[in-house]
Order: structure tokens, then sequence, then C-alpha cells
């Protein structure tokens, strides 16, 4: 497939994707872990008292640790959150470890999925599940903890020590929860360095193995038994899942659908498979999201050079010829690349997305909103539908997006200043 491209220039930051000067300090909260010596921000939700939970890569003179920090509305610590706001731990003791996903459960309970490091070059999911004041949750795993393992190490995924942290890549692990409480985990595994496919496995409420989802409690993911990479998973409204990635590493943005019992949805796109280049250039699917009426909106980028993607498509998985004439649009907003890695639908039908610019000292946070129609939402930002934010002296990287119920948006990531420290940042509507 072939796209359009809108080439754009930073512009003054009007009312709607203003930073909330309300907000912490100008708009900008730097998120505490307790004994920590750096900390990034992968992923940011909300609480029905509209406090944020944060999970983070949070680096300590042991090593690597997840990190899970409240903070309430203002931007300020939770202090009455676990230890002085935040909880820093291992899914086994002895063992490096990493948040990437926070989800607040219907009864409060906040769970965490992450990476497990089982040593150097080898990763598997993991999960922890909390009360609403930080303490493990006993009967989830084993005393609040839970590492996947799966039969012929299956779940093995690769440990990434060369992208830059908050950048897709090796390390991806999504997250959804089923409406009856079971949990849907998103991995990769590598066969080799050159061969790998996607996992999607299911786990009961307790975080065992749930064997009734496709006989054995997990799906290999893999397109024309080419390398499959999954970036992203939703579940819809109808119980189906869908997952987004690329094929080829990547050479094309990818789409999968699968029935809630783990078989695969042939009647969606291609017998269960949608695959699209972007202008000609490889693309990557990081973030999906559905709208009310089923149609389906993904978010990444192309890739050399890297450009910033967004397509519709209808729920049938085919692309809506109304939206950009079902191509994929590109955004390009710095000499040196961009990408969207997080999105999230409103009930307008609007989507917020979040991401950032690429290259050094050049990387700044993005933050867009797209209109119901698919097309950048020109009452946002200058007219354009972006805004830019540069936050301190070098590295600044958006990797989550989450909205208040008052509609302003909160924006999780890191900044570089000397050591990686969480970020952040509220946004006006």
């Amino acid at each position: 497939m072939s796209s359009q491209s809108v080439v754009a220039s930073p512009s003054t930051l009007s009312h709607a994707g203003q930073l909330d000067p309300a907000f912490a300090t100008q708009g900008k909260s730097q998120v505490y872990f307790a004994g920590s010596l750096s900390s990034i921000a992968h992923d940011v939700a909300i609480d029905s008292q509209d406090r944020l939970l944060v999970a983070a890569k949070v680096g300590t003179p042991g090593g690597s640790r997840f990190g899970l920090a409240r903070l309430l509305e203002d931007g300020s610590a939770d202090l009455a959150f676990g230890n002085q706001g935040s909880v820093i731990g291992q899914f086994q003791q002895g063992f490096e470890a990493m948040a990437t996903r926070v989800r607040v459960l219907p009864d409060e309970r906040i769970l965490v999925v992450g990476l497990h490091y089982e040593n150097t070059h080898f990763t598997l999911p993991a999960l922890a599940l909390f009360d609403p004041q930080g303490c493990p949750v006993q009967d989830f795993g084993d005393n609040g903890r839970c590492i996947v393992r799966l039969p012929g190490n299956l779940s093995h995924g690769m440990r990434d020590a060369w992208l830059p942290p908050g950048v897709p890549g090796a390390e991806a692990c999504d997250v959804d929860v089923q409406a009856d409480g079971r949990i849907l985990l998103m991995a990769n595994h590598h066969f080799e360095r050159a061969d790998h496919a996607g996992l999607l496995i299911r786990l009961n409420p307790d975080g065992s193995l749930d064997s009734t989802f496709n006989g054995r409690g997990f799906v290999i993911v893999r397109h024309l038994l080419m390398n499959t990479w999954l970036s992203s998973l939703k579940i819809q409204c109808d119980g189906r899942i869908l997952v987004g990635g690329s094929i080829n590493l990547p050479g094309e943005g990818l789409l999968a659908r699968y029935r809630a019992d783990g078989s695969l949805d042939t009647h969606f796109a291609v017998d269960g498979f949608m695959s699209f280049e972007a202008r000609g250039h490889s693309a990557q699917v990081n973030r999906i999201v559905q709208q009310d009426n089923g149609d389906v909106q993904c978010f990444g980028s192309s890739r050399e050079p890297m450009r910033c993607l967004a397509l519709k498509v209808h729920i049938n998985g085919r692309p809506d010829s109304h939206c950009n004439g079902g191509q994929p649009q590109l955004l390009e907003i710095a000499n040196n690349g961009c990408q969207w890695t997080a999105a999230q639908a409103q009930p307008d039908g609007s989507v917020v997305v979040a991401g950032a610019t690429i290259g050094g000292v050049e990387a700044d946070f993005l933050l867009g909103r797209y209109s119901p129609d698919g097309q950048l939402d020109p009452d946002f930002g200058d007219g354009n539908g972006w805004v830019r934010t540069r936050l301190g002296r070098s590295l600044d990287t958006a990797t989550s997006v989450a909205v208040q119920r008052d509609g302003n948006i909160v924006v999780g990531g890191y900044s570089l200043d000397g050591h990686y420290r969480a970020i952040v940042a509220r946004y006006l509507a």
C-alpha cells in the first residue's frame, strides 16, 4: 500500500494541547522511586479517584526492578501508597525485572505486567497484583507475583540491550483483561535471533494458565511462516482479540484477530490477517484502539524514514477508503524521525496519541489528537492536530497516554538529564 505524507513544523501551543500549569511544576512531574538510580515510565493508568498509576523500569544499585508509583490528581506523590508513594520489586528474588503495563481492575486492585530477566539473554512475561495500598495480593500467583513459563521455553523472549529505552523493540509485552477477570498477555518468542513469532497467553484471575484457551493456554501468532512481531493487544467489546505489530522485522504492519476461544477469526481481513506497507516503506503497528462502531485505528510508524503512522480499518479488517483513501497517513515532524507509541480512544470517537521525535537532543514528547473520521484534529495544537514538548536539555520520550475524567491528558515517559528519570506531564484538552 502507499500513503500520503503530511509535512509539518513545530507549533506554538494553543489552549488544547498546552501543558496544564495547575499540574505539579508547570505541567510536569518527576516520578519518585525511593532509593532508585534511574527510572523510565512505560505506562500510566488512572483509577476511580483520578489518581495516576505509573509502571516503570527502575534502576537500583542491585540492577533493574519493576516500579509502580501512584500520584495524586495534582501530580504530587501519594505518600499513602507503598513506600513513600511507590513500590519497587522483582518478580522473583535474585533476578532483574521491569514493568511495561499497569491496569486498574474493577475492584481497584492494581495489575502490573512486565518482564522477568531470566539471564543476560532471555526474558519471560511476568505479572504482579497489588491492593489499593500497594501491598501484594497473596492469593495471586506466588505471593502476589507470577512468571509465565510455557512448555518448550516458548515464553522466552530476547533481552534487548541496544535499543534506546521506550522505543518499541524486543522487550515488548502487553496486557488486557476480560470482563470475567481472565488476563490476556501478548509476548514474543525468539526461536533464533532472526526467527521469532508472537504469543497470545491467557491466565485465570489467580494467575494460573487457562487451559481452555486454544486447548493449551496460548496461541502462537505467525503470518505466512514469516517472522512475526507483536507490539499491541486489544480485546474488542464482543470478546474477540486484536493483535498488532509487524512481519519481517518489520517489513509490513500487521493486524490479526482471534476469537475468544483462541481460534483465528478467518472472517477478519484475509484469513484472519491484514498486512500493509506505508508508501512503499516498512511499517510497524505500536498501538490499537477500537471505536464504539467497531472501527479500528492503528498507530505506529513507518521505517526508513521513520514517520508517525495512522491507519483506519473497518471492523471486518478492510481499510476505510473514506479516510486517506484507505492508505496509511504519515506525519513528518522532525528530520531524524518520529513515531506514535501510545493511543487512547475517547467517548466522542476521537483518539489521543502520544510518541516522540527521534534523535538525541532532538527527541521530544509528541502529543496529538485524531478526529473520529481518522484525520488530525485541527482544534488541537495550533491548528495542526499535534504539539511537541521539550522537557529537558536532552532526550525526552513519551511512552504512554491516559485521559482523566475532566478530559485533561496525562502523558508518561522519561527525560535524560544525567540519568533517565520517569516523567508525567499533563496537557489541557
